[in-house]
């Protein structure tokens, strides 16, 4: 049976996750996620979807984290009336995520269709709405780990768990009969595996084609158990405290949080930092956490780890925005846990804002930091940042612990694939960036594994598949070229010209100098003439 596989997201980046599948009869969905990082990349969230939305028979979501559910709700509104299939977990997270991601893009269009009308520019829509995302869950089918969901006839598929986040999984399609069945493997994300909050990723033998996630692909970590995580985060807790100022934390709302405030109250507790107050400033991950509570069971350790967050008489859950707001009073020592995870949006952007450029203040950054984020720019170590048009100097002290990822690296990933063995036919590398796709690349070969089966995908890349291989198939241009997908944009290198330049002009000595300044821009502009027929 000849198979059709489409890559239309995370590939060449990490956000976007979206993979379509076709047979004889049917087309699958496997995730549809919401792209993140720079301008040019979240715009293609305002296109039209790549694929006829009709043909569309089924989705298979491996979890809930945005970049793999947030354009559900725009699926359904373009017409999609099918089941999403997804753990029970995924879609109690989902039914929470995707609310707050309509009333995210909500809000954000509100502002800006305002400052669009002072600018005589059109107005435009949010990708969805808080009411579409609830519509959308009225789709979910609950499945079960290990079993295996008819889809439509002759398709079936099994979720294993993945260990990434609260009822991650990766997901087998099975396409024939079973004396003839073809197996494509999607991981998913993949968990680190080696903590206490989740099991270990798990996956069958002896697939056909196997879908590799690769976010931290080209890199190895030291493995820390908890208690080595709990030691490494008091040493920063004593540090942010000693620098005389607050520590504010960028989190993802969902899985990051938690446990970030189970090892802030245990290290705490135990004496290992200083006592302070813990704020969790973020509405989304207030509702998430009642789903870890409600659904948190880890069946490897027979327990529910989230327990110590029901009853913490130092952390405050903060709801209202007016709360959030009177946190600039606050003058002990204290904790700021606010989304979103990449300072691309939520209640974050204020805090960094208020925050950023006094040098008691620490800013920890415990995940990953996709291209063309403020996050990644803050990382990389840039003095001069633009957040929501105003420009601000990084004197806070920023700091990186890398322990808290719930990717595994790719020593994990490689030992994960290696476990799938046989693999008779292709690997896919997707969810990654260039580097990183290269460097897991190289690792997979230096494993054994063949490197004419090793596949790179670009965007809205197609690939026919038969048992035993792909091949590559001509199709239209893609919406973005190869290659641009996780590079800074346009709009990245504006906004790092426009703090340049006005710091220059605020550091020039006199007024006679920022003139012979705007002179010398003036000049350069003129001679670049007008591009409108280039």
């Amino acid at each position: 049976m000849s198979l059709s596989l489409t890559f239309h997201g995370a590939a060449e980046c990490v956000t976007g996750f979206c993979a379509r599948l076709s047979g004889e009869g049917f087309t699958l969905l496997i995730d549809c996620g919401m792209f993140q990082g720079s301008k040019t990349l979240k715009a293609l969230n305002y296109d039209p979807f790549p694929f006829e939305v009709d043909a569309i028979d089924a989705v298979l979501l491996t979890h809930a984290h945005i970049d793999h559910s947030g354009m559900l709700p725009k699926l359904m509104r373009a017409g999609y009336k099918g089941p999403i299939y997804a753990t029970a977990p995924t879609r109690a997270l989902c039914e929470v995520m995707l609310a707050d991601a309509g009333e995210i893009q909500e809000s954000e269009v509100f502002h800006l269709n305002r400052r669009n009308q002072r600018r005589g520019r059109p107005l435009v829509e949010p990708v969805y709405t808080a009411k579409d995302a609830a519509r959308t869950i009225e789709l979910f089918e609950k499945v079960k780990l290990d079993e295996i969901v008819e889809i439509v006839p002759g398709v079936r598929a099994r979720f294993w768990n993945a260990g990434h986040m609260l009822g991650a999984t990766s997901i087998e399609v099975i396409v024939g009969p079973d004396e003839d069945a073809e197996r494509i493997l999607f991981s998913g994300d993949l968990g680190a595996g080696g903590q206490a909050y989740l099991p270990e990723p798990t996956g069958p033998t002896g697939v056909d084609h196997l879908v590799l996630e690769s976010t931290y692909g080209d890199r190895e970590r030291d493995l820390a158990d908890t208690a080595e995580r709990r030691r490494l985060l008091a040493e920063e807790l004593r540090q942010a405290h000693a620098a005389g100022g607050p520590l504010l934390m960028p989190t993802f709302a969902v899985g990051r949080a938690q446990e970030l405030l189970l090892d802030l109250l245990a290290v705490m507790e135990s004496g290992e930092a200083p006592q302070g107050e813990i704020f969790l400033d973020s509405p989304l991950a207030i509702e998430a956490t009642d789903v870890f509570l409600e659904r948190g069971w880890n069946r490897d350790t027979e327990a529910n780890p989230f327990s110590p967050l029901r009853h913490a008489p130092n952390l405050h859950y903060l709801m209202k925005p007016e709360e959030s707001d009177q946190l600039e009073k606050v003058r002990d020592w204290h904790i700021i846990l606010a989304g979103s995870g990449m300072c691309d949006a939520g209640r974050i952007r204020r805090h960094l804002k208020r925050l950023l450029w006094r040098s008691e203040v620490t800013v920890l950054i415990t995940g990953f930091q996709a291209a063309g984020t403020l996050g990644r720019l803050l990382v990389d170590g840039k003095k001069l940042v633009r957040i929501q048009g105003d420009d601000f100097q990084v004197k806070a002290r920023i700091r990186v612990l890398d322990v808290y990822s719930a990717h595994a690296d790719a020593k994990g990933l490689v030992r994960w694939a290696l476990e799938r063995q046989p693999i008779k036919g292709q690997v896919f590398l997707a969810h990654g960036e260039p580097g990183a796709l290269t460097g897991l690349a190289e690792r997979l070969e230096q494993a054994g594994f063949p490197a004419a089966r090793i596949a790179i995908p670009v965007l809205d890349e197609t690939f026919e598949l038969t048992r035993s291989e792909a091949h590559q198939v001509p199709g239209g241009p893609p919406r973005l070229q190869p290659g641009k997908a996780a590079a800074l944009d346009w709009h990245n290198q504006r906004a790092d010209l426009f703090a340049r330049l006005n710091a220059r002009i605020q550091e020039a000595p006199s007024e006679e100098a920022r003139s012979r300044l705007l002179q010398a821009l003036e000049a350069v502009l003129n001679e670049a003439g007008d591009f409108s027929e280039a």
